[in-house]
C-alpha cells in the first residue's frame, strides 16, 4: 500500500503490509519490516533500519546525517525496533564514527518534536515527551519517562523508570528509579508513582528509599558510598542496578 505519490527507491527494501502515505521519501540503503504504518510526508534516509509494526506521523525525519562537525560521511545508521510510535516532526540522526549506529529500541512513544541525535542509545517501553532534545551519545535506559521540553547534554546516562519534569536541563546521570526536576536540576525522590504503577512490590521500594537516603544524605564520597551499600543493603537485582550506574556514571549523579 505505496501511495502514487510517494518515493521509494528501487534499491529500499520494505516488508509485508507496510502503509506508505503520499509525499514520503524513501531513500535508498533503507530496509524497512512489515506491518509499518508511514503517514504523509515521512522522511526515511539512507542508513535507516527499522523493524516492524512501528507508526510515524507527519515531517518524522529518519536516518539523517549527524549534526556533529566530526562526521565524514562514515557508513553508519538509524535503528528503530518494533511498535514504536513516532508523532510529527520527530528526528532520528544517523550514528557517526564513535558508536556507528543510533538506536531506539521497541515499543517506545516519542512525541511531537522530540530529537534523538548522533549515537543515542535509548531502549525498551520510554516515552520522550514534546520538543524534548536529547544530544548525542546519551543513553537512556528501559521505562523512562521524559516530560517536554526536556534538554540533556551529551554523554549524559538515563536510568529506568525515570520521571523527568518538564522544562528540565541537565548534564548529569539521572539515577534509576528516582525523580528529576528543578532548576538547576535535583534528584526529587523516588518515582514512587510510576514504581507501584509497574508492580514494584513495597519491600523492594523499601529498599530504593533506604538506598538513596545513603546516597544523598550521607555526605560522603561516591566510593565511600558504594562500598556502604555493599555492605549494609540487600543485593537484590534493582541494588545491583544503582551500583553498576554509579561505578559506571562518567559525569557525575544528579545532585
Amino acid at each position: 500500500m505505496i501511495s502514487p505519490l510517494a518515493y521509494v527507491h528501487p534499491e529500499a527494501q520494505i516488508g509485508e503490509g507496510c502503509e506508505i502515505g503520499p509525499f514520503c521519501y524513501i531513500d535508498k540503503n533503507v530496509v524497512i519490516g512489515s506491518n509499518n504504518h508511514f503517514m504523509n510526508s515521512v522522511t526515511v534516509l539512507s542508513g535507516s533500519r527499522i523493524g516492524n509494526g512501528n507508526t510515524v506521523f507527519p515531517g518524522a525525519v529518519i536516518g539523517a546525517v549527524p549534526q556533529d562537525l566530526k562526521f565524514r560521511g562514515e557508513d553508519t545508521t538509524a535503528e528503530i525496533g518494533d511498535n514504536n510510535t513516532l508523532r510529527e516532526n520527530v528526528t532520528v540522526n544517523r550514528g557517526t564514527a564513535a558508536k556507528g549506529k543510533t538506536v531506539v529500541g521497541s515499543n517506545n512513544l516519542l512525541m511531537e518534536g522530540a530529537h534523538i541525535a548522533h549515537d543515542v542509545m535509548v531502549g525498551n517501553g520510554c516515552i520522550i515527551g514534546n520538543a524534548t532534545k536529547i544530544a548525542g551519545e546519551v543513553v537512556v535506559d528501559d521505562f523512562a519517562i521524559i516530560s517536554a521540553a526536556v534538554l540533556i547534554h551529551q554523554f549524559c546516562h538515563i536510568g529506568s523508570y525515570v520521571m523527568v519534569g518538564g522544562g528540565t536541563r541537565t548534564g548529569q546521570d539521572v539515577p534509576p528509579y528516582t525523580m528529576a526536576a528543578r532548576e538547576p536540576v535535583k534528584y526529587c525522590g523516588l518515582n514512587l508513582v510510576g514504581l507501584r504503577r509497574r508492580g514494584f512490590k513495597p519491600e523492594v521500594i523499601d529498599v530504593l528509599h533506604k538506598t538513596y537516603q545513603l546516597i544523598y544524605q550521607s555526605g560522603k564520597l561516591r566510593a565511600d558510598i558504594i562500598t556502604e551499600i555493599r555492605e549494609t543493603m540487600p543485593q537484590i537485582p534493582e541494588v545491583q542496578y544503582i551500583l553498576r550506574f554509579l561505578e559506571e556514571s562518567k559525569r557525575g549523579i544528579i545532585s
